[in-house]
């Protein structure tokens, strides 16, 4: 078995014929695959929880164990192991080689922002040797080591029960933050779904903080989004983000007006396009993102030359 940090061996667990388990048999078990941002924290509530997790990163500092291999050697079968890497080839390639590590029985679960159709691929190669598969869009952010992770999952009903005290202890407390979505691809589609909302809401709330900067009636731009967080048909986390945000930075100097995009909003654009569903919000607020990673825009260049053109309207020069 893989070399074990100190902080592994100080926890409450026992070492038995290569592999790990719990002193409380009611507690579930999860090796834990990339632990950054979100998957260090999610591996930290679960053991606040009283689960057992083994953690493996590419990072020796915050790994339990060496390798994959190790890690797979350090679990009881049947075995449930979480993927939180990064989408795309990364995803693909762990699970690959899990595939060729875990036993029948065992069980997959896909934590990132991967494409849906990415996960009837994933699916079918870990089915040939009889292993499970769970994808799971994850919401949280940060947030989620105390506020608790919002849960999208989808694959088959048996898969999805056994690992319920995994998603209990992950999601908020109360009685929303889970659900079963469908079959394999229905989490990470109701995700890529919630991202596409997401990109919409924050553009609402800047254009609206654009607006009120602009304006020569209103004194306290900061102020005015603290007072809409409660009572307001307007108010949700993301406000609230908002308002910490203004608290920090009340004009938001320290910040370039420049955006990523995940990826997801721009699968949920082409769902829309496939589907024939009409998502003029969540559309423009991609192509908003699009417009801040130009200094000077092209589009914008020909639209000042056509007014010059045809009207005669001034055109600033370089």
């Amino acid at each position: 078995m893989g070399r074990l940090t100190a902080q592994r061996r100080e926890r409450p667990w026992r070492e038995h014929r290569g592999t790990l388990s719990c002193e409380r048999g009611r507690d579930m078990q999860l090796g834990m695959i990339g632990l950054g941002k979100m998957g260090g924290n999610m591996k930290l509530r679960l053991e606040k929880a009283g689960h057992q997790v083994v953690g493996y990163d590419r990072n020796p500092d915050v790994a339990d164990v060496g390798s994959l291999a190790d890690l797979v050697g350090a679990l009881d079968a049947p075995r449930a192991v979480w993927v939180m890497v990064p989408a795309g080839e990364a995803t693909r390639s762990t699970v690959a080689e899990l595939a060729g590590l875990l036993s029948e029985g065992d069980i997959v679960v896909d934590g990132g922002n991967s494409r849906f159709t990415d996960d009837a691929v994933n699916a079918e190669a870990l089915a040939q040797h009889g292993i499970g598969y769970i994808d799971a869009g994850v919401s949280g952010g940060v947030w989620g080591l105390t506020e608790g992770y919002a849960l999208m999952v989808g694959g088959a009903a048996a898969d999805v029960e056994r690992l319920k005290p995994i998603f209990d202890a992950l999601k908020p407390e109360g009685e929303f933050g889970f659900v079963h979505a469908g079959g394999v691809g229905a989490g990470h589609y109701a995700k890529m779904v919630h991202n596409g909302i997401e990109y919409a809401m924050m553009q609402a709330y800047a254009e609206g903080y654009e607006l009120l900067e602009a304006s020569e009636y209103v004194d306290n731009v900061p102020e005015i989004f603290k007072s809409w967080r409660e009572g307001t048909v307007i108010r949700s986390w993301l406000l609230d983000l908002m308002d910490r945000a203004l608290s920090a930075d009340p004009d938001l100097a320290k910040v370039k007006g420049y955006v990523e995009d995940s990826g997801e909003g721009r699968w949920t654009v082409d769902e829309g396009i496939r589907l024939r569903v009409p998502l003029p919000a969540i559309t423009e607020s991609l192509f908003a993102r699009f417009t801040s990673r130009q200094e000077d825009s092209p589009a914008m260049k020909a639209v000042a030359a056509l007014r010059n053109q045809f009207g005669g309207h001034a055109v600033k020069s370089e």
